[in-house]
This record gives structure tokens, sequence and C-alpha cells, in this order.
């Protein structure tokens, strides 16, 4: 029987970087479907997140510092509930030098779902790990943001074709 995981990707995030004005401009649209995704998910949620190379940060302080900051309304909404795993990340992708894969491996986890940012490149990067590792990965095409239009189209294309991907809507899965 396949049991699957949402994965919250690098939502947690002050804004504080280049091309971050983009970015959020994109956030700020998929936010609510986010948000939704996240509230009616029922199963194992995992939040996994840059560490902006602040090797003494965790859950708490990352949190504490993106909802302190100027776009904290961005974090707000999808903010990470007591019961919601934690993991950090320091690249693009969700499982390189995580514990991720030994996580999803203990909850006997085989599909993920993706939400968060950036389309064209950590979700795409993280998408690809997971296929390789042989698990199926949905990735809502309405909830995630980019800082690139072209680059996200083309990412979702990718992962669609080249990876088995679902990329169809939220809303379309129910």
């Amino acid at each position: 029987m396949s049991k699957s995981a949402l994965i919250v990707v690098d939502m947690i995030n002050s804004y504080d970087h280049p091309d971050a004005e983009r970015l959020t401009e994109c956030v700020e649209k998929v936010l609510p479907t986010i948000a939704e995704v996240i509230d009616g998910w029922d199963g194992p949620t995992i939040y996994v997140n840059d560490n902006f190379g602040h090797w003494r940060s965790n859950r708490d302080d990352l949190l504490e510092s993106a909802l302190s900051g100027e776009f904290g309304k961005l974090v707000e909404p999808i903010a990470p509930k007591d019961d919601s795993m934690f993991v950090v990340k320091a690249r693009h992708s969700i499982f390189y030098q995580t514990p991720l894969e030994y996580l999803l491996g203990q909850e006997r986890i085989d599909k993920i779902v993706l939400v968060g940012q950036v389309t064209e490149q950590c979700i795409l990067y993280s998408a690809l790990d997971a296929y390789i590792r042989h698990i199926e990965v949905r990735v809502p095409c309405d909830a995630v943001a980019h800082i690139h239009e072209d680059l996200a189209e083309a990412a979702l294309k990718m992962m669609e074709l080249n990876m088995s991907a679902d990329v169809s809507p939220a809303r379309d899965r129910g």
C-alpha cells in the first residue's frame, strides 16, 4: 500500500537574498493554494528548509527569523504545526546530505508531494532526486513558486516527462 508525505520546501524564508522581489511576487500568488494543501493534508508533513548558511540554526530559529522579518506575512499562513517534521538542508535538493531519505524509509513513504519554492531550482532537483530513489513524485503546479516563469514552465515539463511526476493543479487531486 502506498503512503504519501507532504514536503514543504524552503517556505520558512526571510527573503533577504538576490531575486527575492521576483520570488515574493510569485509566492504571494501561490501562497493561498500552498496553505490550502497544507491545511487539508491528512498524513505526514515534512518541512525541508534551507539553513541559509547559519549552522547553529534550527526549526524554531528559522521560523522566528522569518516571521519577524519584512515578509513574515508570507510565512505565517504556512508555519509548521507542532506535529510537523522538520529537516534542515544546505543545498538545492531536499535529499542532498540530509536525513530525509532515512526518514521516508522509517515512515514507509513511497510517494511525496512537493510544494514550496523555487520551482526551477530546489523543487526540480528534489523531484529528480526522489525519482532516482524510486519515490513517486507529485508537484501541484499551482502550489510552487518560481523566480523565472519560463524556466519554471520548462522545469514542470521536465518533471512530468522525464520523471513521470504528476504536475496537475492541487485542486485536480482533492
